[in-house]
């Protein structure tokens, strides 16, 4: 498959919405549900019909500074988005898959524009008052899909690098809260901070 055909099924799943009766589409997509600290991240974009913004991709398969590219020509060239977030002590408290819904659905009630179908990443409908369509590696299929995963992976990774200043020890600006072996020798050092997730921290308290 050149890039071309690669682009074009990229819009694959937006045509068929389109080809059903739907006219303005929407792709969501989460970044941060694994992580140990922090809030659980999600977009909503609603691309122009046909656009097709290169490179865009699944972003976990992107540098940091193509995300960071890519951020701006999409915000530049979309028709619409918004970006929300659950915190951490929303996390610990409806847990995570509920958290993920509950930044998805604050997304996309953000959005001025309201869509007729979003397109979500995964396989679980997070239970939005509009049309759903659950897509499977969405990010990878879907240029809707797509765009919203950089939003939201860029979003997150900021915020971490907010915290990175504001919390040094625990080096959040070199594992963004994930589980690496460096974030559990300061979680031995420091303990865990105000923004740590307590029920991720379960294996490490009981060790």
């Amino acid at each position: 498959m050149n890039n071309n055909d690669k682009d074009t099924d990229m819009l694959f799943y937006e045509k068929q919405a389109r080809d059903n009766g739907y006219s303005v589409i929407c792709g969501i997509d989460e970044a941060g549900r694994g992580p140990l600290a922090g809030p659980v991240c999600a977009a909503a974009v609603i691309l122009p019909e046909g656009l097709i913004i290169d490179g865009v991709n699944d972003s976990k398969k992107l540098s940091a500074k193509k995300r960071e590219e890519l951020f701006d020509k999409i915000i530049d060239e979309c028709l619409d988005y918004s970006i929300a977030t659950a915190d951490e002590k929303e996390i610990d408290e409806i847990n995570i898959l509920q958290a993920t819904f509950l930044a998805m659905c604050r997304a996309v009630d953000g959005l001025k524009i309201k869509p007729d179908i979003a397109f979500i990443d995964g396989n679980k409908e997070p239970g939005l008052a509009i049309s759903q369509q659950t897509i499977v590696k969405g990010d990878s299929k879907s240029m809707s899909v797509a765009a919203a995963s950089i939003l939201a992976k860029v979003t997150r990774d900021r915020y971490m690098l907010e915290m990175a200043e504001k919390y040094p020890h625990y080096a959040f600006e070199k594992h963004k809260g994930y589980g690496t072996k460096l974030h559990y020798q300061m979680l031995d050092e420091y303990g865990p901070c105000e923004i740590h997730r307590t029920t991720f921290l379960k294996t490490w308290n009981n060790k």
